[in-house]
């Protein structure tokens, strides 16, 4: 049977229009595939030479077999195992199959929901120093704000309080750069070389190898002081293998740890800001957060029952990361040929899922443009939740999920209980690199 026959695709956009809008693509592809879906439905395909294939979707159908039916046949695409490894190791984002498990079923208990609880005090009182000094009447830039905020309580949940300022502020100095420099490295391969021999390569690998090193030292003082302290690096230190009643090495602890920060810090501080932004042109909404933390906080003393009775809260955070959500595509190739949606697929099919597309396709949300928190309350939530990535699903589903929305919820009734926070506009500017980013969204603090 020839090839033509086998395999069969969704429709497919011209080579010839793919090349056309590359550098527009390059620069934000969300509305280019939004025009794409719109004129060849909820997936479509490229052809890339004589054999090769680019699925992208929108199909709540797609995102499930590859992500949880059939995911045992779906690795994660080179984009992660290999540009993103080459700076951040071989940690839970980065690495597929056998070892993934491993690993996963090693780290999993350290963010058990227990785990998570005893952590709370020490989000509390980050979140609590960091927003104590809010700029109030005046635009400020929120992102910054919330960048900043973030990383902290992912370096203080990782390494408490002990750690000095200039060797946090040196390691997030150094994902940025190297973030920054994968982006352009992932979206211009035809300048691979360029990159290379103007040295780039060398110096951002060199950054890298400096930010191992921070981490490396941390970990060393603190095994060498053989003090116990409530912290996510003492989690993991105490973490053992089932076969062979080992812990990690230093090695592939400091991996996990570089994948911590990236997957914890910039993704939250994303999604803050787009919530706050939503919440500062929603004053109705915002209202309710307010009288629902106040009610709860003049019931129960208790951080994490606090934590665990916002369901407005939390409704409206989902929401916020259904517009907005912060990992907003994943990618995955087939091992081997398959039937996807219909389609007969080749092995090493590269298949996109746009969570932002899919966030807003008509087929599955009423007026999928407008912010309703409602959507996940009540009976509407269970309906919601069929068609709701904001932290991936299946296995690799993000295993600081509970992390994250304990740290926002914490955020939110912080902020909200002290300011009244108004939007300085309705526009929403992002930059869609590994996670979607809030550009120049502006908003001003006045005390409640």
């Amino acid at each position: 049977m020839s090839i033509s026959k086998k395999y069969n695709y969704p429709l497919k956009l011209s080579i010839f229009r793919f090349f056309l809008d590359a550098e527009g693509v390059r620069r934000n592809p969300i509305p280019y595939h939004e025009k794409y879906f719109r004129n060849f439905g909820d997936s479509f395909s490229i052809k890339i030479g004589s054999s090769r294939h680019i699925i992208l979707s929108r199909d709540n159908e797609v995102a499930q077999y590859i992500l949880q039916k059939n995911q045992k046949n779906y690795h994660k695409s080179k984009f992660q195992s290999v540009y993103l490894s080459k700076y951040l190791g071989k940690g839970l984002l980065t690495v597929d199959g056998d070892f993934w498990l491993k690993q996963r079923r090693l780290i999993q208990p350290a963010f058990h929901k227990q785990k998570m609880n005893q952590l709370v005090e020490n989000m509390r009182l980050t979140i609590i120093s960091e927003l104590d000094g809010l700029v109030e009447n005046k635009k400020v830039d929120l992102f910054p704000i919330m960048s900043e905020l973030a990383f902290n309580v992912v370096a203080k949940s990782l390494f408490q309080f002990s750690i000095p300022e200039e060797k946090l502020n040196r390691i997030k100095f150094i994902i940025e750069e190297v973030q920054n420099f994968l982006i352009k490295e992932i979206r211009l391969p035809h300048k691979a070389w360029w990159f290379s021999v103007s040295g780039q390569v060398k110096k951002h690998l060199a950054l890298a190898e400096e930010n191992n090193s921070i981490i490396q030292e941390i970990i060393e003082e603190r095994t060498n002081s053989r003090t116990e302290v409530n912290d996510l690096l003492n989690m993991l230190l105490e973490t053992r293998y089932e076969d062979t009643g080992e812990g990690m090495s230093v090695k592939q602890l400091i991996d996990e740890i570089k994948i911590l920060f990236i997957a914890g810090h910039e993704t939250t501080a994303n999604a803050l800001t787009f919530t706050l932004h939503l919440l500062g042109n929603n004053q109705e909404v915002q209202q309710k957060v307010f009288d629902e933390i106040t009610k709860i906080e003049s019931e129960t003393d208790d951080v994490v029952e606090q934590l665990q009775r916002m369901t407005y809260t939390n409704a409206v955070l989902n929401e916020s990361m259904r517009l907005y959500p912060p990992a907003w595509i994943t990618d995955r190739q087939n091992v081997e040929d398959d039937r996807l949606a219909g389609f007969n697929i080749k092995k090493d099919t590269l298949i996109g899922v746009s969570f932002y597309e899919l966030h807003r396709n008509p087929k599955y949300w009423e007026n999928p443009h407008a912010f309703n928190p409602d959507r996940f309350l009540g009976e509407q939530r269970k309906q919601s939740m069929q068609y709701f990535y904001p932290f991936g699903a299946g296995p690799r589903m993000c295993i600081g999920a509970g992390f994250a929305i304990y740290e926002m919820c914490l955020a939110i009734s912080y902020i909200v209980k002290k300011y009244k926070v108004i939007s300085a506009g309705s526009t929403v500017n992002f930059n869609p690199l590994i996670t979607l980013k809030p550009v120049g969204i502006e908003v001003t603090f006045s005390k409640r």
